[in-house]
Order: C-alpha cells, then sequence, then structure tokens
C-alpha cells in the first residue's frame, strides 16, 4: 500500500494515554497527534525518536497527524494496527502466502465464533472456506527475530481458540501473523511474556490452524509484503 499524500517527518517527545503522542516538526512546531496502537509498543516510543505521519483534514478528527512508523536503529518499523489485514490481503492476492492461493473471493470483517469478527474470510467453490486471523507484529528483543505477543493479550488467545473450533468444523483456520519491519529472517511465539497465549498457539496447531508469517518492507513511501518467514514455535512439553 502506497502512502498519499506522503507521510511527513518529525521527532517524537512522548507517547501517553496510549492512543496519543506529542512530536515536533522539522521546522520545530509542537503538534499532539493520535496513536492508531494501544499496545504496549515496546523499544519503539524512545523520546527523540524519528518517527513518520500521517495527516487527515476531515473535520470530524479531533487530530491531524498520525503516527505510522518510527526508525529504531536504523531499521524502518510500522506501528499503525490498523494496516495488517489490508496489507495480509493484498499479500495474499500477490500470491505471497501460496497455501492460500486460489480463492477467488476475499471477505473482510465476517462474524464467526463466540461473537468475534474474522479478519478475512476466503471463498471458492472448490475451496474449503479459510478463516483468516491476522496479528500485527513488531516487537524485537534479538537481532533479526521478530516476536508476538509483547505483552499478555487474552483476546489474543481467544481467537485462536475460535480458530481451533473452526478448524475442527472441516474449515480451514489460519494464524496470518504480519511484521511491518524488514530486518526480521523469523519469528518466535513469545512463551516468556504470555504463557497462555503460547499455550493456546500450541493447541490450536494440534487442532489444526494453520499458521504463517509475513514480513514487510517498510518506507515512508510505501509498506508492502514481501514473502515469508520462519515462525519459531513453542514446544509443548516446555510449557
Amino acid at each position: 500500500m502506497m502512502f498519499s499524500p506522503p507521510l511527513v517527518p518529525a521527532r517524537l517527545l512522548q507517547r501517553y494515554k496510549r492512543f496519543l503522542f506529542d512530536a515536533v516538526l522539522a521546522d520545530g512546531t509542537p503538534f499532539t497527534g493520535s496513536c492508531p496502537n494501544t499496545g504496549s509498543m515496546h523499544g519503539l516510543t524512545a523520546p527523540g525518536s524519528k518517527i513518520w505521519v500521517s495527516l487527515h483534514d476531515s473535520p470530524t478528527r479531533k487530530y491531524r497527524h498520525m503516527f505510522e512508523m518510527v526508525e529504531v536503529a536504523g531499521e524502518m518499523i510500522g506501528i499503525n494496527t490498523g494496516l495488517p489485514n489490508r496489507l495480509a490481503e493484498e499479500a495474499i492476492v500477490a500470491g505471497l502466502v501460496p497455501a492460500l492461493d486460489g480463492y477467488r473471493t476475499i471477505r473482510r470483517e465476517q462474524r464467526y465464533g463466540r461473537n468475534s469478527r474474522i479478519d478475512l474470510l476466503l471463498q471458492d467453490g472448490d475451496l474449503p472456506q479459510a478463516y483468516v486471523e491476522v496479528k500485527n507484529v513488531h516487537f524485537s528483543r534479538k537481532a533479526g527475530l521478530a516476536e508476538f505477543p509483547d505483552t499478555v493479550t487474552k483476546r489474543g488467545a481467544k481467537h485462536l481458540e475460535e480458530l481451533g473450533d473452526m478448524a475442527e468444523q472441516g474449515h480451514r483456520a489460519v494464524m496470518l501473523y504480519l511484521i511491518q519491519r524488514h530486518d526480521c529472517t523469523s519469528m518466535r511465539i513469545c512463551d516468556d511474556l504470555d504463557p497462555a497465549y503460547a499455550a493456546a498457539f500450541v493447541r490450536a496447531r494440534a487442532r489444526g490452524v494453520e499458521a504463517y508469517a509475513l514480513r514487510c518492507r517498510v518506507t515512508p513511501q510505501e509498506i508492502a509484503a514481501t514473502g515469508l518467514v520462519e515462525i519459531d514455535e513453542p514446544v509443548p512439553a516446555a510449557l
């Protein structure tokens, strides 16, 4: 996906209340903007970091600027959790997830499970329906290794259980991790930060849930998936 209008560079002063941030434009103008990521954002909010923001002129918006990406150790990292579904859909259509080739229809936000909505529902008359849950990934503590989750996520564990239900009903159930950074060549499930999620992942896999991880090239002009990376799955006996 391309950014239009182009993103604007700034310097981060602080991110607070989960959904707000203060920054300064290149000309010294200070501003407050919205942060489309209510997660912990470990390692991505250091004061003074170079960030890029999008501009929005809608009269219904309280803040014109939206936090989109940050530079950490020379690497561009996308933080907007509103983008992964779109990026995942583009990647599937482009054939970057070979296991999901062949579906002619992709429907968004369809109701399923226990009063939930699946991110993407893939359909084709000759193929079983594929329920695809997309998760945003940007956390990394070790060079080359992306990690998920970066904090406890009961909602994420619930989604894995619901995907397992779909698999046991004869559908395809897919967990797709969308990594908004390009410096990672593999991804691991964080059993140290959220053992319950890791256990839910192991159970889901045993029930037939598929799992894939896509990394993205991130620039101020564009974010686009480039291909799959390996997932370092937790070992059941270790949990």
